[in-house]
C-alpha cells in the first residue's frame, strides 16, 4: 500500500524531526498540544484513522476499542508502556498494538542514577537555602547527608534498565542486589558483581537503597506494600523511576514522614500527574515530573521506531515491535 494512503493520527504533539518525517511519509493528522484528548476526542480520531499514535496519557480501554468502528488497524503505541491500551481487545478486534522499546534504557538509567546521590546528599535542601537566601556560610555540621560508595543496592527488575543502573552504580562503588522474576545467568551475573535474591522480602531487609525498574502488571501492583516498607531499614532510600503504581504511595507517605525510611526520590507516582500533597512537605523526598526518559534524543528515536512500525504494518509485513500480533 502507498504510505501517503495511510491515515495517521498522533495524539501529542511530538519532536519536530518526527513530525516532519510523518508529514513525508503519511497522512499524518498531527497535534498542536502537549495535554492528552479527551475521552470523545480520541473515540471521533479512532473512527477517522487507520493508524492512532497514543502515548501513555491516552487510555484506550475495551469501550474505546469496542466503539472505534472498523477502520482501525494499528495502533502504534508512542512509548514503552503500553498498561493504557486494552491490548486483548484490541488484537480481538483485529487491531495491532505496538510500542518503541529500548530506546530509553540509558537516559532512565542516568536519571535513576542521579536521584540515588540526590537525596543522601541532602541536595534539595542544599538548594533551597541559596533559592531562599538562608544560607549562613560553611559549617561543619550543615547538611550533612550520607555517602553511597560501599553502600547496598537493590534493583527491583534486572532488565535493561536495571542492568544499565548497576553498571553505574558499580563505578560509584555501591554493591549490587537484585530481585528479578528469572535469575540473570551467571556470567552476567559475575560482570555486574550482582548478588541475586530470590526473596524480594529478605533483600529488602538488608539494602540502604531500592531501585524499582519492573513493569507496572497484575502482578506488580503495590508490589512495595505497606509490609515490605516495613521490613526496610530506618535508613534507606526508595527511587522509582518506573511505574507509580509498584509502591503503596499512602503507605509510603506515611513512612517518610514518620521517620521510618530515609528518604525517597520519585519519578512516577501511584495515581498519574495527582500528586499525594503530604509528599510535597517533605525535605527528604525528591519528586520530578515523569522525565527520565526526557531527552531529545530518546524522543527521536521513539518516533522512528513508530515510523518503522507503520511502514511495515502497511507493507504488509509484522511490524518489529508487535505486543500482540492479531
Amino acid at each position: 500500500m502507498n504510505h501517503k494512503q495511510i491515515k495517521v493520527t498522533v495524539t501529542r504533539q511530538l519532536p519536530e524531526p518526527v513530525e516532519t518525517r510523518m508529514k513525508e511519509l503519511f497522512d499524518v493528522n498531527l497535534s498542536n498540544s502537549s495535554t492528552p484528548l479527551t475521552r470523545e476526542q480520541l473515540l471521533k480520531n479512532m473512527k477517522d484513522c487507520d493508524v492512532l499514535v497514543p502515548t501513555i496519557g491516552d487510555k484506550i480501554d475495551s469501550n474505546l476499542i469496542k466503539e472505534s468502528g472498523k477502520r482501525l488497524k494499528l495502533i502504534a503505541n508512542y512509548g514503552v508502556g503500553f498498561d493504557h491500551i486494552d491490548v486483548l481487545n484490541a488484537s480481538k478486534k483485529g487491531i495491532t498494538v505496538t510500542n518503541t522499546p529500548n530506546v530509553l534504557t540509558e537516559d532512565t538509567a542516568d536519571m535513576a542514577m542521579a536521584l540515588i546521590l540526590i537525596v543522601p546528599r541532602r541536595i534539595k535542601e542544599g538548594v533551597k537555602k541559596l533559592v531562599d537566601d538562608t544560607w549562613d556560610g560553611w559549617a561543619p555540621n550543615a547538611l550533612l547527608g550520607h555517602r553511597i560508595y560501599g553502600k547496598r543496592l537493590g534493583i527491583l527488575g534486572m532488565g535493561r534498565i536495571g542492568q544499565a543502573i548497576a553498571r553505574r552504580a558499580k563505578a560509584f562503588g555501591i554493591q549490587i542486589h537484585y530481585h528479578n522474576r528469572n535469575r540473570l545467568p551467571i556470567k552476567l551475573e559475575e560482570n555486574l558483581e550482582a548478588s541475586y535474591w530470590e526473596s524480594l522480602d529478605q533483600m529488602l531487609s538488608r539494602i540502604d537503597f531500592l531501585s524499582i525498574n519492573a513493569p507496572h502488571t497484575p502482578s506488580t501492583f503495590h508490589l512495595i506494600n505497606a509490609r515490605r516498607l516495613k521490613l526496610m531499614k530506618n535508613s534507606a532510600y526508595i527511587i522509582n523511576t518506573a511505574r507509580g503504581e509498584i509502591i503503596d504511595e499512602n503507605a509510603l507517605t506515611r513512612m517518610l514522614r514518620s521517620k521510618e525510611l530515609a528518604g525517597a526520590a520519585l519519578d512516577v507516582f501511584e495515581r498519574g500527574n495527582e500528586i499525594n500533597p503530604r509528599l510535597k512537605e517533605l525535605d527528604n523526598v525528591f519528586l520530578l515530573p515523569h522525565m527520565s526518559s526526557a531527552t531529545l534524543e530518546s524522543r527521536i528515536e521513539m518516533g522512528e521506531k513508530v515510523i518503522i512500525n507503520i511502514q511495515t504494518f502497511s507493507d504488509g509485513h509484522t511490524p518489529p515491535d508487535i505486543i500482540f500480533n492479531s
